[in-house]
């Protein structure tokens, strides 16, 4: 064989090589491909008929499903009046920003007759998450499951469960949600609470006209299920129960923890968690229950609970079931029980050199009403107007992408200075910051915070006594966190005790009531994130911020170039 033929076969066996890793690399990654119509659809709920906004005309809206690694498209069409965006929450987008979807700060919205697609990868994820609408209120009809499975062949960390169900705990409203936004901000008070809590989509036989309106679970005796529990609610955290069974709490914000099993758990809004439940119990009818958990003083809520069915095969369909027994509204000591009991799966790589140390106050404030009509625009505490607030600045909304701002270098449209404080000089009073204890005045400013690419971040979230303390669920975008410690109180760096060996890894913590949360991540995915109260109201309020991450010193370290159909404002 010539010296010239044995080169070519050589290139061609390079070749066949190269098709050959090529072909690896993507056998086992597929692209899922989705179609959402933002459409309005009639619906009947309480005695009472309204048009909702929907994903398809389903309500709660339909499953996404993917496994590890595969690649997710979803073309939405907005056929609404209103603007609308969707956002994936607890997928981290590496580096898709740019599809994270919070309105007027990664894209603006997708106005009425317009579309957008969505293209990401659930890199290095699996597990429980959900989507939502990321515009004004549309959250409370808008959101349905997204749920990513382990690779084929990758078994759960626990035996395989005969079966699975997906819960979606939801709030419901009468009234026009987006209206309702826009009245509440008017007016400068508080938010009615919801008409009735959900489960499914389904209010349960305790509110009126609503006896039919039941989610059932049917269960065989002696199976084991997986329970995918999603907090999709609006203004309120919720307890959850089923009469007479335990849940073993296995995973949450998608990633495994030690299994704990508990009696009810809480979840915040925005919050995922997977329970095992073994149907161990005499065959007949169980209820499942949600209600609320309210934190804050003087706050009004909706106290009625939802209930749900859990059926044995081979009950009577019109048995009596069991009652749920759900714990009292304010019940702190079960929430932190169940706190106390989340621990990752495995000894896991906390930063332990800090290079950037963050303390951040959360609070509700009550600014000046200047209006020549206080009866209809002040009528907030005081004659006040309530506002939310990070570190004492209440985030202005903007109305341009500032994603784009950052990304085109466009100036005047952020700050970079959002206001940090050392966690050792800060001295506060009945659970207030010193400075601002006896004036709950907030400042108004769209700042942002920057970081260098693969900073370790740490962060002190303390609760503020401003007008009430309340436990806040923040969430963070584009990332997940160690949760390395929490307390009531003010936080002090001398008495703090820190888990640096088994923390849970979350997308979104519920800051204690009057207390603390500290948490440690690597900023390590280029873009403009933001950081946010899971209470829509809170967020409208303004307690938000963004983080900026700076690109990497590679290329595929760097945010790409903006999709050639984003949307513009």
């Amino acid at each position: 064989m010539t010296s010239s033929s044995v080169s070519s076969l050589l290139r061609l066996s390079f070749c066949l090589f190269i098709l050959q890793v090529m072909n690896i690399g993507t056998c086992h990654a597929a692209t899922r491909i989705y179609h959402f119509k933002v459409q309005t659809m009639r619906l009947t709920r309480l005695c009472q008929t309204k048009e909702i906004v929907t994903i398809n005309g389903k309500f709660p809206g339909p499953a996404i499903t993917a496994q590890e690694d595969d690649n997710i498209v979803v073309n939405v069409i907005n056929m609404t009046p209103y603007n609308a965006t969707i956002h994936w929450h607890g997928i981290k987008q590496k580096l898709s920003c740019w599809y994270d979807g919070p309105s007027y700060i990664t894209q603006c919205p997708i106005q009425s007759g317009q579309s957008f697609t969505y293209n990401f990868t659930v890199a290095q994820q699996k597990g429980t998450f959900f989507w939502h609408a990321h515009f004004s209120w549309l959250r409370a009809t808008v959101y349905g499951p997204l749920i990513v499975y382990p690779k084929a062949n990758v078994p759960y960390p626990f035996k395989k469960p005969f079966k699975e169900h997906t819960i979606l705990l939801g709030e419901y409203w009468l009234k026009n949600v987006v209206e309702l936004e826009k009245h509440v901000l008017e007016s400068g008070g508080p938010p009615p609470p919801a008409d009735a809590f959900t489960i499914n989509g389904q209010p349960g036989p305790n509110y009126n006209c609503s006896s039919k309106d039941v989610y059932e679970i049917e269960i065989a005796p002696r199976k084991t299920y997986l329970l995918r529990l999603i907090n999709a609610g609006i203004n309120m955290e919720s307890f959850f129960t089923i009469a007479n069974h335990r849940l073993t709490i296995v995973e949450v914000d998608g990633e495994y923890t030690k299994p704990f099993t508990t009696e009810r758990v809480m979840l915040v809004p925005g919050q995922t968690m997977n329970v095992l439940l073994t149907a161990d119990q005499p065959i007949g009818r169980y209820s499942i229950a949600m209600g609320p958990y309210e934190s804050a003083k003087n706050v009004k809520f909706q106290h009625t609970s939802a209930i749900a069915s859990l059926r044995y095969f081979g009950a009577f369909p019109n048995s009596v079931a069991s009652p749920a027994k759900l714990p009292v509204f304010n019940d702190n000591i079960a929430v932190k029980t169940v706190m106390d009991g989340l621990r990752s799966l495995k000894t896991v790589d906390v930063p332990e050199d800090v290079d950037a140390h963050l303390f951040i106050t959360v609070g509700v404030n009550v600014n000046k009403c200047n209006s020549e009509n206080p009866n209809n625009k002040c009528q907030g505490p005081r004659q006040g107007r309530l506002a939310a607030s990070m570190n004492n600045i209440s985030f202005n909304e903007p109305k341009v992408s500032i994603l784009e701002a950052y990304y085109k270098k466009l100036e005047g449209y952020f700050t970079l200075d959002f206001p940090t404080v050392p966690e050792k000089s800060y001295d506060f009073v009945n659970g207030a910051p010193n400075d601002i204890a006896n004036d709950t005045q907030a400042a108004n400013g769209t700042r942002a915070m920057v970081f260098e690419y693969g900073s370790r971040i740490q962060i002190i979230f303390q609760n503020t006594g401003t007008l009430t303390t309340e436990n806040h669920p923040i969430h963070l975008h584009g990332h997940s966190f160690y949760v390395i410690g929490y307390g009531t109180g003010n936080y002090d760096h001398r008495t703090a005790r820190f888990n640096l060996e088994d923390p849970p890894y979350l997308n979104t913590i519920g800051v204690p009531v009057g207390g603390w949360a500290a948490i440690r991540f690597v900023a390590d995915n280029p873009g403009l994130w933001l950081l946010h109260c899971h209470f829509d109201i809170h967020q409208t309020w303004g307690m938000s911020t963004m983080f900026i991450v700076k690109n990497g010193k590679t290329v595929v370290e760097s945010l790409p170039q903006p999709p050639a159909d984003l949307p513009q404002c």
